[in-house]
């Protein structure tokens, strides 16, 4: 490192020593020096004569937004000659145009030539223009811009690196970004330069390899390459199996078929990949991603400094494992072969691996209590999260118990004959059931959930990719084994996938072509978050489970109590726990009500008062905040209502949609309110906490859904299926059918085959 004028300069970019590159996208937040490469393809109009003014002010709104964040912001620009070229055109047309009127002396101009415009000559007339327009766009945002046009021989001059290198860095130390350009208007022929190994550094023809260079000789730590593609394919773009490259890594360029370049522009793809490297290899992380999309445009780069799965990624690390998309495609092969197996097959592994959890108790107990320490000691989870993440020799045998319990019944889900129908003579339809695909399923703060999944989606031959929260991580690790080790038994290991990258959950949620369902399992807000982030992939879930109890005129002394400490205190921290008393008026002021009020006072139930409540008594607790509020703790609202049929109002307008409750021994009032409420689940005399798939019998769940279509209420086997048509016929065609064909419609309803008895 020499000095010049205070500031420091590299004389060789590849032996700088500033750092290495962010081995992961989560990383990329921490840039504090960036470069964007705006390509001629992002800049310009389709047209090509002209720039494209609402894309360029989106993407400045970007550079300003982490501009003003503290980070020191450099854009390399392309549309000085698509500029120049809509300038000369217009002028041309009005010399053209002027000249021929003077000569014909005829209003009526006849079609006009325009001359083939020399590059140049159109930098030249669009350099300013350009440079007016980024401007006024970031005065807008109180930021200061200033341009600098570069040749490749001021790269080759050492004096010309060290002016350039001292003006970039006391620009970025004013707080200006700087927007370099090549000097097109006097750019010489290009020259090949070693560092890039054959790629021309800067020239007309490349302004990757000048971001690049620039980048490495600034010390940046991230570079951002915009194209008109959404990254790097494994193969030329828009053919049938190109994929997306995720992240690339330097030696992957054997595995890469390049197409042709952009519609505008001289670099091409294999230009920006040898740019990106080299850059890499000098210590700049580099993103290659779409700047046209209009869906993606306007949050492209911001996007991708937040460390979110846009584009492709360039790394020198390499992780030891598959990426998550390796894993959906083993799951989906894995879980094709699963839902091949023979019923006894699937149920043997789920009874294998319900032996494994109790065989293996303590194993798992020792990983879990490793996950426990760590969360107490870094204090980040609240004590209902910490209930929730603690295993015991009792779950692990409740756990067992309803593996058993999925294992016996699902001996004939997948391929169960559900309906049969003759179409015509020897033309038979079958509809029957098949496992949905690819199953996502999020949790976080509950390691016992991933056994219980793992065995729903083998029951239902679905492959399975687990995600869960890193304060379970030794628990869900020591599961995942012992699943794998059961679904061994048969061949089928790669079934079920426990997702350990840094995946963040709003990018799995973007795979849509990888995943055909996404269950979240956790708080509130972990659901919003998914059903928010979820691209083109349905989400089976509830957001809230706020449960209420309706406690009638006609309610059972003996019942009320026993109900309500049941539904409340047994597991506060549960979805289907109560969240809102709701008490018949005539009942304020009698025993019975004391007796409610004292239990809950007993059982250190903090009570909140909703505002019909509040205004009969003198001195009442806290004011309700929200009736729409989920405690998951040792709280709850108690509001009051005139009738059952407020009551049903007062669920429909506040509750979830999740379980709700009658207490009463009025036959007539019970069967109103469970025909009325529209509930996933709704009792008479029963616990909100009956919501649950193994108290329903079906083994355990997946998830409580409050969604209207496919499946609601506690999700077992049945919920994870689908069907298909079969159609087995001799020769039919549909012609035969028509008004003079040989053939009619029978459209009868054929028997079921017997279903298995075990």
């Amino acid at each position: 490192i020499r000095y010049w004028s205070n500031i420091p300069f590299i004389t060789m970019p590849l032996s700088r020593a500033h750092g290495k590159s962010f081995a992961h996208r989560s990383e990329l937040k921490h840039a504090k020096r960036i470069v964007v490469k705006l390509g001629s393809a992002v800049v310009t109009r389709g047209d090509e004569c002209g720039l494209a003014l609402g894309r360029l002010a989106s993407i400045v709104e970007q550079v300003s937004m982490l501009q003003n964040q503290g980070r020191e912001m450099m854009i390399v620009t392309s549309g000085a000659v698509a500029f120049g070229k809509q300038r000369l055109r217009h002028e041309i047309l009005l010399s053209q145009s002027v000249r021929q009127a003077l000569h014909s002396g005829q209003s009526q101009l006849k079609d006009m030539a325009i001359p083939v415009l020399e590059a140049r000559a159109c930098a030249a007339a669009g350099q300013s223009g350009l440079m007016a327009l980024y401007e006024a766009m970031f005065t807008q945002y109180s930021i200061c811009a200033a341009q600098i046009l570069v040749t490749n021989l001021d790269f080759h001059d050492e004096q010309k690196r060290r002016n350039l290198n001292g003006t970039l860095h006391e620009l970025l130390r004013m707080n200006i970004v700087p927007i370099i350009n090549t000097n097109d208007a006097v750019v010489p022929p290009p020259e090949p330069n070693s560092d890039l190994q054959g790629v021309n550094v800067i020239s007309v023809k490349d302004n990757d390899s000048l971001a690049a260079r620039l980048a490495v000789e600034m010390k940046t730590d991230l570079l951002i390459v915009l194209s008109d593609v959404e990254g790097l394919f494994d193969s030329p773009p828009g053919s049938d199996d190109a994929k997306l490259i995720d992240i690339f890594y330097p030696g992957d360029q054997q595995s890469v078929t390049f197409g042709t370049k952009s519609r505008v522009g001289m670099g091409g793809m294999e230009a920006k990949v040898k740019a990106a490297l080299w850059a890499l290899q000098g210590g700049t992380s580099v993103v290659i991603a779409n700047g046209t999309h209009p869906k993606i445009s306007g949050h492209v780069i911001t996007d991708i400094v937040e460390g979110k799965k846009v584009g492709t990624f360039f790394s020198e690390v390499k992780p030891a494992g598959p990426t998550v998309e390796q894993q959906a495609e083993m799951a989906r092969a894995g879980g094709r072969t699963l839902a091949a197996l023979q019923p006894e097959q699937r149920a043997e592994i789920i009874y294998h691996l319900a032996d494994l959890l109790t065989d293996q108790r303590e194993e798992i107990l020792l990983a879990n209590k490793k996950d426990l320490e760590e969360a107490e000691n870094k204090g980040r989870l609240a004590l209902p999260l910490l209930k929730r993440l603690s295993l015991s020799t009792s779950k692990l045998n409740s756990l067992a118990i309803g593996l058993r319990q999925i294992a016996a019944s699902s001996q004939d889900s997948v391929g169960r004959v559900i309906r049969r129908t003759r179409i015509a003579k020897d033309l038979d339809l079958e509809q029957v059931t098949v496992p949905i695909g690819v199953l996502l399923v999020i949790f976080e703060s509950r390691p016992d959930c991933l056994p219980q999944v793992s065995a729903l989606a083998i029951a239902s031959g679905n492959g399975l990719l687990l995600k869960g929260g890193k304060e379970a991580a030794h628990s869900n690790q020591i599961l995942h084994h012992l699943t794998q080790e059961a679904l061994s038994m048969h061949g089928v290991r790669d079934a079920v996938q426990l997702v350990n990258t840094r995946e963040e959950v709003e990018d799995l949620c973007r795979l849509d072509k990888l995943i055909d369902l996404i269950i979240p399992r956790g708080s509130s807000q972990l659901v919003r978050n998914i059903q928010k982030a979820a691209k083109g992939i349905p989400v089976m879930g509830h957001s809230e489970g706020i449960c209420h109890v309706y406690v009638d005129t006609d309610a059972s002394v003996e019942k009320v109590t026993r109900i309500i400490r049941d539904s409340k205190c047994e597991y506060p921290a549960a979805c289907n726990a109560l969240e809102t008393l709701l008490i018949h008026r005539d009942l304020l002021r009698t025993p019975l009500f004391d007796q409610i009020i004292d239990m809950l006072r007993v059982e250190q139930v903090k009570i909140h008062a909703g505002p019909k409540f509040a205004s009969y008594l003198t001195f009442s607790p806290s004011e309700v905040k929200s009736l729409r509020t989920e405690y998951g703790d040792l709280e709850c609202c108690i509001e009051v209502v005139d009738s059952v049929q407020e009551a049903v109002e007062h669920v429909h307008k506040y509750g979830s949609s999740h379980t709700d409750v009658i207490i009463t021994e009025n036959e007539k009032t019970a069967e109103f309110f469970l025909q009325h409420v529209d509930s996933a689940c709704v009792f008479w005399n029963a616990s909100t906490r009956f919501s649950d798939g193994y108290r329903f019998g079906l083994g355990a769940e997946v998830g409580i859904s409050t969604s209207r279509i496919h499946a609601r209420g506690p999700v077992g086997i049945e919920g994870l299926l689908t069907t298909k048509w079969l159609l087995r016929g001799d020769n039919h065609v549909v012609s035969d059918f028509s008004e003079h064909g040989s053939m009619k419609y029978l459209h009868e309803s054929l028997p079921l085959p017997q279903r298995n008895a075990s």
